[in-house]
């Protein structure tokens, strides 16, 4: 919690100590579902998590990755509406959870947190603008090179310097990228032959970042 941490007294400080919770989740555990309530402002401390929605014909978009520590689930809270989206775990992960009516309570008597979810929000907001703009026009291999380049932005290399730090299943990949399956998977290939990356299963080495920068940007 350090980001907010940072602009708490500490009476405000002792209130978040005392109502701070602590989750562990695995591998694709449901944190919050579509059209729940929202309850808790969540603040991963380790492992991945993906903000997901359903789609036409069931098929399922990721919408953003959060990588610790960020915090996440608090929109609808604050628009007074239910989830219009669904995060689960996408490896095993430990999460900090506090009531939003403490958040609430908080933000009504200090402005400097008022202003960091206004950031906050503020920050995701452009985030998904550009997304959308990306997911609209760029071509295919333009939206799965930006979804690589997330990963890595995210969440970096191995120590090897070249292997991303998150192996994803292809479906996950496609639904990242805005794309089906079989496409996702041919692309991959494509990126393969033209020496830009290689795949071993689930893990993806990428071996001309700035080749894969240039597609990503100019799609």
């Amino acid at each position: 919690m350090a980001a907010i941490w940072s602009v708490l007294n500490p009476d405000e400080k002792r209130i978040v100590a005392d109502n701070l919770q602590i989750h562990s989740f695995k591998k694709n555990q449901l944190i919050y579902a579509e059209g729940d309530e929202p309850e808790f402002l969540w603040c991963l401390f380790k492992g991945k998590v993906k903000k997901t929605k359903e789609g036409v014909g069931g098929r399922v978009q990721i919408l953003r990755l959060i990588r610790p520590v960020q915090y996440f689930g608090y929109r609808a809270y604050f628009a007074g509406e239910p989830y219009v989206s669904s995060a689960s775990a996408f490896e095993p992960s430990t999460l900090g959870a506090i009531p939003l009516h403490i958040v609430r309570d908080l933000i009504n008597n200090n402005i400097n947190l008022a202003w960091f979810f206004i950031h906050e929000l503020s920050r995701n907001l452009g985030g998904s603008d550009t997304k959308i703009v990306n997911l609209t026009q760029k071509h295919i291999r333009g939206r799965l090179a930006e979804a690589l380049i997330v990963l890595l932005d995210n969440y970096g290399y191995e120590d090897d310097n070249c292997t991303l730090r998150i192996y994803m299943a292809r479906e996950d990949l496609a639904n990242l990228s805005n794309m089906t399956t079989s496409n996702a998977i041919r692309t991959l290939s494509t990126f393969v032959a033209e020496k830009i990356l290689t795949v071993d299963g689930r893990r993806i080495k990428i071996i001309n970042e700035a080749q894969l920068r240039k597609i990503s940007k100019f799609g």
